[in-house]
């Protein structure tokens, strides 16, 4: 009779919320989970001289994206009153207070579990550990504890979301090696300046919900000079693929090509004399990423077909 009572207090509770599906998918953060998987699919196909399996395909992004959108979920919970207090993500179905946080919180362990399961039983377990050490960094260590904890959270928590194209890797060979880590420090040396760039351009907003961004504790001139810094490394890392031979001259290119006009923009950012540059710098920087990984796939497949 209780555990019918709190059943019904429950569904009311549940049916008087203003959620849609669409607040469900919302919590996934969906454009991010579809950059992941776009370089955990790289990943993929640089780990095997032919195409990888269609079975290792779908399971594999299937249950990597499941798993990134219950981290991601998890994340909206955690910092649904942060959330709250910044323009930009003011409106998170949490944040607005149209969902449950219990809600959420099962949603989110529902993909999570479901995703892991899912590598573990269809994929390999190498790759369902590696995923779950992934969402644990983001979802506990960086979003409950080094968000808040230093200004070098950004750096310290990337380690988490920039595993996707060694999952993507590890999900085709079963096993580690240089290519996937290098794959992974791609990602992780670009994490800074995409990031820094933004919380430049939303530097009150984390002011005023206490974050402590590097642009709240360091002022905007430091922050600058580490956009246009973390540039060079990032530029720097993405030369090794063809340094160490993983790829060729059409990578070369390319990424040459694509870290022009990504040091423009941290170029932009370093002077501080134009306002709309961080933001512009922080939107480039997404398409700079998928570039990189793009130009790595098409030289692979070059390479195969000159073949």
């Amino acid at each position: 009779m209780k555990r019918a009572g709190v059943k019904r207090v429950l569904l009311a509770h549940l049916a008087a919320s203003d959620w849609t599906w669409q607040d469900l998918l919302t919590l996934c953060k969906p454009r991010v989970v579809v950059v992941m998987l776009a370089c955990a699919l790289v990943g993929m196909a640089l780990a095997t001289p032919s195409l990888p399996s269609l079975a290792t395909v779908m399971f594999g992004l299937a249950g990597i994206g499941m798993a990134a959108g219950g981290a991601a979920a998890f994340n909206h919970v955690v910092d649904r009153r942060l959330d709250a207090m910044m323009l930009r993500t003011s409106q998170r179905p949490l944040a607005a207070q149209r969902m449950p946080t219990a809600l959420a919180l099962a949603w989110a362990s529902l993909l999570s579990i479901a995703g892991i399961a899912l590598l573990l039983w269809q994929v390999n377990a190498l790759t369902a550990w590696l995923t779950l050490g992934s969402l644990i960094g983001y979802a506990l260590i960086y979003t409950a504890f080094l968000k808040r904890a230093t200004p070098q959270n950004i750096v310290i928590g990337g380690v988490a979301g920039a595993a996707p194209p060694m999952l993507g890797w590890t999900a085709v060979t079963g096993q580690l090696g240089p290519e996937p880590l290098l794959l992974m420090l791609i990602v992780f040396a670009w994490t800074p300046p995409h990031f820094w760039a933004l919380a430049i351009h939303k530097r009150d907003e984390y002011a005023r919900a206490g974050v402590p961004m590097l642009p709240v504790t360091h002022g905007e001139a430091f922050t600058r000079l580490q956009v246009w810094l973390y540039g060079w490394l990032t530029v720097a890392v993405t030369l090794l693929p063809f340094v160490i031979g993983m790829s060729g001259f059409v990578y070369l290119c390319g990424v040459m090509a694509l870290n022009l006009r990504f040091m423009y923009w941290n170029w932009k950012v370093w002077r501080g004399q134009d306002p709309k540059a961080p933001l512009a710098a922080f939107w480039f920087s997404i398409r700079y990423i998928l570039g990189v990984f793009g130009v790595l796939l098409l030289d692979h497949y070059a390479g195969l077909w000159a073949i």
